[in-house]
């Protein structure tokens, strides 16, 4: 805080309320901590009681259960002794001791008073309280084990249980000394001894002598006094006091000074520091003051940062636009853009897109970023990447055409998708229009509905269990831009095709023919290889529109175009020059390899007829017919020899058409040999330096200047 804050002198009403609030303060703070200590020391205390009763009962209960433990054992040793046989007694008695069942175990006649009369200090399980019993004499009638022994002072040595059978009396003992008192006070939790008295105070309980207690015991267990708690209290009511007054200077302090502090932080929003605030203290007019001015200075602080958020999220998108703009025909740098776009928006880990190729009915990679596993390879490598349409997460939305988002498993299974947990994939789709001519036939569909180009999905969002609703609806933008993209680049890449193409044939037209040609002579003379040239033309095609009708025409030059792509190798170009003309380039190809791919034509074309719509009636005859013969005759020129241009070489192979035509059609003729100037086209020096393709000059080059003329017309076929 600036200086301009540092205290000054202030009215005395300030002072007076800053005692007031001090006072009251510590009454409401204080108060309640005095109060609430008093009671947390009575509560401690009652408690402590509680428990020290509670451990007494479960002492006494401990002790007596253990003793009649021991003496229902004795009575159980006694027993199983009495019942064997008097030469087994002793073996029996033996072996009990010797697993610990019993210290001592006599056996005698009934009259015999080692046995029934037992020691000073033998109590017996089955005898109740012994004192005064038998006149206080030193024994007790037969059969009771030391049941006339022991006075109050008398210290008791043993336990024991007695049986009888027919005139033998077996008496079990055990031995009452200090490890079985130290057992009793471990089971029980307590300080026990054996002796008489009573025992007073709320710590220790006497436990008299009963039926299967014969022992006098008194228990006792130590009173736990919670002096540290009250300690611990005394300390916790000076601190709550100590903070009370701090916290009391602190709190009359910030009620007086609202006014400078609202004179600062004004200052400073003038300088344009919107984040600064009031702290409100107090409800009077000077607090509502205070409220008033911080949520003003919120409201202009968030139309500000939304200006600014705003503009730039229009700079982000101009550029991404623009990026998008500048590669409208190049689809791989189209969708690398979304997918950074969408990746950024949602804060996905990883994403990919996929397109559909309509031929094998698959989705094939054509973008991704961040996939890991089989997905995560180079980029030249992701079309080897497919997933077949219907299978698996993204094939199902490829087919179904509904976007998907959720959980997933982390890659592998029958359909190796791209690994992650959660997933968000929406269909890329692009409206087509049934019967429109541009629009490829993949991208169709039969009622006019969008069609689906592809998937692209997203995986692990950053900082979030799953994708929403939200994250849905902007991956639907982006797929909804890249749709519109990719098909707009086919729809190019179409109509580029079709101005190249003759659409009844699907052979190249003549305007892609001139490009060509002017090509094949470039390369033909900076490489010193031959090009030759062969124009073919149906022969009598005239008489098939007018006998058959114009639909059987058409069928004819589309199967004459099929033959002649079935007769030519992969580096032969075929084109369709006009009307019932095509031309046909051999790179690399002599005048003997030219005839013989002419003899092979022309055998392919003759040799089978073909089939028309047997609907159609002969003119001449009246009747249906479904095939029609056809022959075709063929000019053949070679560059070099027949012409230094390509438009001389294609006047030369033309010129030999026609000197085919007139020797009765069907048949083939070489261009004859014109005399050319000197050219060396094996010569080395030529075009040294310019890699296959390139030429080394822009303008036009001998041998090359001047691509082929429209057909010449007025000639008869």
């Amino acid at each position: 805080m600036s200086a301009s804050l540092q205290r000054r002198p202030l009215p005395g009403g300030y002072v007076t309320l800053r005692g007031r609030l001090t006072a009251a303060f510590l009454a409401v703070v204080l108060g309640p901590v005095l109060l609430g200590s008093f009671f947390v020391g009575m509560t401690v205390a009652t408690v402590s009681r509680d428990r020290t009763a509670e451990r007494l009962d479960h002492a006494a209960t401990t002790v007596r259960t253990a003793i009649g433990a021991m003496c229902r054992q004795l009575q159980a040793v006694a027993d199983a002794v009495a019942v064997l046989p008097v030469t087994d007694q002793r073996t029996a008695a033996d072996q009990m001791i010797a697993r610990g069942l019993a210290s001592e175990v006599r056996i005698g006649p009934a009259a015999s008073t080692t046995t029934t009369g037992g020691a000073a200090g033998e109590r017996d399980c089955a005898a109740a309280d012994q004192r005064g019993q038998a006149g206080g004499q030193g024994q007790v009638g037969a059969g009771q084990v030391g049941a006339g022994q022991g006075g109050v002072g008398e210290a008791v040595t043993a336990v024991g249980a007695r049986a009888v059978q027919d005139d033998v009396v077996v008496v079990a003992l055990e031995r009452i000394d200090s490890l079985f008192i130290g057992r009793l006070g471990d089971s029980s939790g307590a300080r026990v001894e054996v002796g008489a008295g009573e025992v007073s105070g709320a710590a220790g309980r006497w436990i008299p002598v009963e039926p299967g207690q014969p022992l006098p015991i008194s228990v006792e267990v130590r009173s736990e006094e919670p002096a540290m708690l009250y300690v611990f209290l005394a300390v916790a009511v000076f601190a709550v006091a100590g903070l009370a007054v701090l916290a009391a200077r602190w709190l009359a302090r910030s009620t007086t000074r609202p006014l400078e502090e609202l004179a600062w932080a004004a200052g400073k929003v003038a300088d344009g520091e919107l984040g600064v605030r009031v702290p409100v203290g107090r409800g009077d007019e000077i607090g509502q003051l205070a409220g008033t001015f911080n949520r003003m200075t919120r409201e202009l602080q968030a139309y500000v940062q939304a200006l600014t958020a705003s503009r730039d999220q229009l700079r982000g998108h101009l550029a991404i636009l623009g990026d998008t703009l500048s590669s409208t025909h190049d689809v791989h740098r189209i969708l690398e853009v979304i997918l950074q776009t969408a990746l950024s928006a949602t804060g996905a880990r990883a994403g990919v897109v996929l397109l559909i190729d309509p031929g094998e009915a698959v989705l094939v990679a054509r973008c991704a970023e961040g996939l890991t596993g089989r997905w995560d390879v180079p980029e030249a490598d992701l079309p080897s990447l497919r997933i077949p349409v219907g299978h698996g997460i993204l094939g199902v939305v490829a087919a179904g055409g509904e976007a998907r988002r959720g959980f997933c498993d982390l890659g592998g299974g029958p359909v190796d998708e791209p690994a992650g947990r959660t997933y968000v994939a929406v269909p890329i789709c692009a409206p087509a229009t049934v019967g429109d001519p541009l629009v490829p036939g993949g991208l169709m569909t039969e009622s006019g509905q969008p069609a689906i180009l592809g998937v692209l999905a997203l995986y692990d969002r950053l900082g979030a269990d799953e994708f929403d609703d939200t994250d849905l609806h902007t991956l639907r933008t982006f797929a909804g831009q890249a749709g519109v993209a990719v098909h707009n680049v086919r729809v190019h890449e179409e109509a580029q095709r079709l101005s190249l193409t003759d659409p009844l044939t699907g052979l190249w037209n003549y305007r892609y023919l001139r490009e060509s040609l002017r090509r094949e002579v470039e390369r033909a003379t900076r490489f010193g290889r031959m090009l030759t040239v062969l124009v073919l033309d149906l022969d009598h095609f005239k008489d098939v529109n007018d006998t058959y009708g114009h639909a059987a025409g058409d069928a004819v030059l589309g199967e004459f175009a099929r033959r002649i792509r079935i007769g030519l190798r992969d580096v032969d170009v075929a084109f369709r020059q006009g009307g019932e003309e095509f031309v046909v380039l051999l790179p690399e190809t002599d005048a003997y390899g030219g005839i013989i791919v002419a003899e092979r034509l022309g055998s392919a074309v003759r040799d089978i007829p073909v089939p028309i719509d047997p609907r159609r009636m002969s003119g001449v005859a009246g009747v249906a017919v479904d095939r029609v013969a056809i022959s075709v005759s063929i000019g053949i020129a070679v560059y070099p020899e027949h012409g230094a241009t390509a438009q001389q070489v294609l006047d030369a192979a033309d010129d030999a058409l026609y000197a085919a035509k007139n020797a009765g059609r069907d048949t083939y003729r070489l261009a004859e040999s014109i005399p050319l100037p000197a050219v060396n086209v094996t010569d080395p020096s030529v075009s040294r330096g310019v890699t296959d393709g390139k030429s080394d000059q822009q303008g036009p080059v001998a041998g090359a200047s001047g691509g082929p003329q429209p057909p010449r017309q007025g000639r008869g076929r």
